[in-house]
């Protein structure tokens, strides 16, 4: 029986990470550089709309 190769196991965690931290700070850069619309930009509107009786 072949055994598990930990060490793939965790580079791929480790990528996975590094890619979400990547993500959130893009998101976190693009957020500060926009400018702010409508008053103070506190209440955001959903992206698409919420569908009742789901």
């Amino acid at each position: 029986m072949a055994k598990p190769n930990f060490e793939f196991q965790k580079r791929q965690k480790e990528l996975e990470k590094k890619r979400k931290k990547e993500e959130k700070k893009q998101r976190k850069l693009d957020r500060a550089a926009a400018p702010p619309t409508e008053g103070s930009g506190s209440e955001e509107s959903p992206a698409t709309p919420a569908e009742p009786g789901l």
